[in-house]
């Protein structure tokens, strides 16, 4: 195998799409130390990390400089900074077990989803042309869909953090206070929880899709 120049190393780490993923770990870091001290502060900067996360994609495309080190820093970011703010949600609500769950779902499928993606020898865990679900398909193929599902579910998390007012309240009931209210918070509430319902479906489909992938592998390597 041919050995890579740390030239060519370096300008890898340096493609603008990472430089970006560079910047929104910073981000993250300087929010989640603020989580606790300043809601809008925290808001305003995961939000602008999340969007990143489209930007860095695009910059990717424009400018060829498509990466696997690009494609991982991007998800475990993603993973990472979406785990952080669910286990702050599972401290300001009851019951806390509720987001945990959906932490160990999130990190779980798209763990699964990787590992079957290296088995099956594809570029890209986002290649799912070969699924028997067609919302899997859907999910991944329309960057548009994938997008509204991912924005929904994070601004829908982001919502219950700046309602959270003390540690005993119940996620359904600030929940349904938010949709009751006719307001401009009522609706985006109402999006963002179809969006966040259709991801969690998606990922409980990409786990077991995985598995399926993960099981078939040891049987063809048994035969």
């Amino acid at each position: 195998m041919a050995k890579s120049s740390p030239e060519r190393t370096l300008s890898v780490y340096l493609y603008i799409p990472n430089i970006i993923g560079y910047l929104r770990v910073i981000l993250n870091c300087i929010a989640f130390a603020q989580c606790f001290y300043d809601k809008r502060v925290f808001a305003i900067l995961y939000f602008i990390s999340f969007v990143g996360d489209g930007v860095d994609g695009w910059f990717a495309r424009k400018f060829n400089q498509v990466s696997t080190f690009g494609a991982v820093l991007d998800m475990v970011t993603d993973r990472v900074s979406t785990a952080c703010l669910l286990v702050i949600l599972s401290q300001l609500y009851q019951p806390g077990l509720v987001f945990l769950l959906l932490l160990a779902l999130d990190i779980a499928s798209h763990w699964f989803q990787m590992y079957s993606t290296f088995l099956s020898g594809k570029a890209s865990h986002k290649d799912v042309k070969d699924s028997s679900s067609w919302l899997f398909r859907v999910y991944y193929g329309n960057r548009i869909f994938m997008a509204f599902c991912c924005v929904g579910s994070e601004v829908l998390y982001i919502i219950l953090y700046l309602l959270s007012r003390n540690q005993s309240a119940n996620v359904i009931d600030v929940f349904m206070d938010a949709v009751r209210q006719a307001s401009l918070v009522s609706l985006l509430t109402v999006l963002a929880l179809f969006g966040w319902a259709i991801k969690q479906v998606v990922n409980v489909i990409q786990m077991k899709s995985a598995a399926d992938v993960c099981v078939r592998y040891d049987i063809n390597r048994g035969q």
